[in-house]
């Protein structure tokens, strides 16, 4: 399904020689379709919590169009023993807990198993928190217009870590903007915002990256980059004035 006034400017293969609608060009054109949608809803000095590392690239025309930093906020998936690809659970930095996913039973395994699965995650975004914000604790969101960026949603298990986490720092509005989503995914993530902001979705949605042109990896280097940029211009502490 194609969100209206979405326009499609190509198309190309699936691994499988499906031909696909293929919405982006790359990150950044992703990010400046979502700030237009983003601006109309006159949000109120925004916090802007961008999932690393793709989520970062599409975040910055967000962030400039809506005046405010970037700030990066970490969240990994938790892969399957010997299939890292395959999301088993997620945790997200800040987090109380792990979120498990129901996959994880039907391998045979236990939370436990996904705790100790966890760990090594756990040590990744220690690492990322200390290079994209030289350790530096996310800013106080408390009663505060929080959006929640990411290049796309397949499963949707790590944003999901990331939403629970945020939420319950109570912000004032949780809202999740993301380029494109599987269907049944947006409908699980919109019970717990209060608004998806996603410009298309699609119930046979295969990978996100399918969806762009350009999908390379988000690098720590461009990461670092952006989030400097965005500090450098003016755009403000990520910490309320």
């Amino acid at each position: 399904m194609r969100a209206a006034g979405t326009e499609l400017w190509d198309l190309k293969d699936d691994e499988k020689g499906t031909r696909i609608e293929m919405l982006f060009r790359d990150r950044s054109d992703a990010g400046r379709r979502l700030a237009d949608r983003l601006v109309e809803r006159q949000l109120r000095e925004p916090v802007i919590l961008a999932l690393t590392r793709g989520g970062v690239p599409v975040a910055a025309p967000i962030a400039e169009a809506l005046e405010c930093p970037v700030v990066p906020y970490v969240a990994r998936k938790i892969g399957a023993p010997g299939h890292p690809e395959f999301g088993i659970g997620a945790v997200a930095e800040g987090a109380e807990d792990i979120l498990v996913s129901p996959s994880a039973s039907r391998l045979g395994l236990s939370e436990d198993d996904v705790t100790a699965l966890a760990r090594e995650e756990q040590q990744e975004i220690t690492r990322q928190v200390d290079t994209f914000r030289d350790g530096h604790p996310l800013p106080d969101i408390a009663g505060r217009e929080v959006v929640v960026v990411d290049d796309g949603l397949a499963t949707g298990v790590t944003a999901e870590a990331a939403l629970r986490t945020v939420k319950r720092k109570e912000p004032r509005r949780l809202i999740l903007a993301v380029p494109v989503c599987a269907s049944d995914t947006a409908s699980r993530i919109a019970e717990l915002v209060d608004e998806v902001v996603c410009l298309t979705s699609s119930e046979s949605f295969g990978s996100v990256g399918q969806w762009y042109d350009r999908f390379e990896q988000t690098s720590d280097d461009e990461v670092r980059r952006i989030v400097g940029a965005g500090s450098s211009d003016g755009g403000g502490s990520s910490s309320r004035s």
